[in-house]
């Protein structure tokens, strides 16, 4: 195959451009891999799991990831109690854009917390407060020991917003699950709630949910995975899959390097020696910012 430069006589489509990324060389090629990738995932009915990172769902991608799980883009979802945070919090009200060289000490001052160049008051904090003390007394009512995805799902149920992947998980009756999700605001809050004597017995079972989650890997024809980032994310996704001897398929949006030995860094061909990718899987692995790499790859498919 010939590398192939990119021209067009007037303003591409995503699907054109994205096309024409595939003979183009470096992450190009990946990002058209990628998409080819993901069509045949959906296309041969595999069991998707969708993993991402919080910080994502504190940008605009959040939108992309509602827009999967409402057109069938993920049939299992595995996060971080920071994306269950931003998820929450942004259905309500939104995030600032500022810069990534704002004077921190003033942010701090001024009660604003910055992700990048994304800035979040302080009071999104206190607006989440009272948003999930209504989950935590809904899930608590029959039972005083919850699991993280039965959380995320009554989450989902009082979130009104469609914009929002809980709430489209809900509707579409996808479990979600965050095997971390004491490590967030609302592991955070949870402690406070603790603190009150009528709730003293309130916990949550991160355990609780394995078996749930093991059982859709066992029982699926195929698996695929769309991974964005690394951490707990990533590595609870393809270690589930280990136990059904790998993914079939398998695409990462990494911006992680491989030389520090990290499993954020780790490439999808290195899972292969774990058993976590199959031999013969399909695996691709772009690397870039997803803010940039996600939305050409999925819109191309619309």
């Amino acid at each position: 195959m010939d590398v192939k430069d990119i021209h067009f006589e007037k303003s591409p489509s995503v699907k054109e451009l994205v096309g024409a990324y595939r003979e183009s060389g470096f992450q190009g090629t990946h990002i058209g891999q990628a998409a080819e990738l993901m069509k045949k995932m959906k296309g041969e009915g595999a069991t998707i799991f969708l993993a991402f990172t919080a910080n994502v769902v504190a940008s605009g991608l959040r939108g992309v990831l509602a827009d999967m799980v409402k057109e069938g883009y993920a049939d299992v979802i595995i996060t971080t109690g920071g994306a269950l945070d931003h998820d929450l919090i942004k259905a309500y009200e939104p995030y600032l854009l500022g810069s990534f060289r704002e004077d921190d000490a003033k942010l701090h001052q001024e009660g604003v917390n910055r992700i990048g160049n994304i800035f979040v008051p302080s009071a999104r904090y206190k607006l989440l407060e009272g948003k999930i003390e209504k989950v935590f007394e809904e899930v608590s009512k029959e039972k005083k020991v919850v699991s993280p995805s039965e959380i995320a799902w009554e989450m989902g149920k009082q979130i009104g917003d469609e914009g929002s992947f809980l709430r489209q998980a809900y509707e579409k009756n996808i479990p979600v699950f965050s095997p971390g999700i004491t490590d967030s605001a609302i592991g955070l809050q949870t402690y406070f709630w603790k603190q009150k004597k009528e709730n003293k017995d309130f916990g949550i079972d991160v355990t609780s949910d394995m078996k749930q989650l093991a059982d859709l890997a066992m029982n699926a024809e195929k698996t695929a995975a769309i991974i964005v980032g690394g951490g707990i994310s990533k590595h609870h996704t393809i270690g589930v899959n280990l136990m059904r001897g790998g993914l079939d398929y398998a695409l990462y949006l990494t911006t992680a390097e491989p030389w520090d030995g990290s499993l954020s860094g780790a490439p999808a061909k290195e899972a292969v020696s774990w058993g976590k990718i199959k031999e013969k899987g399909e695996h691709v692995t772009v690397h870039g910012d997803a803010m940039v790499t996600l939305p050409l790859i999925y819109y191309s498919l619309k």
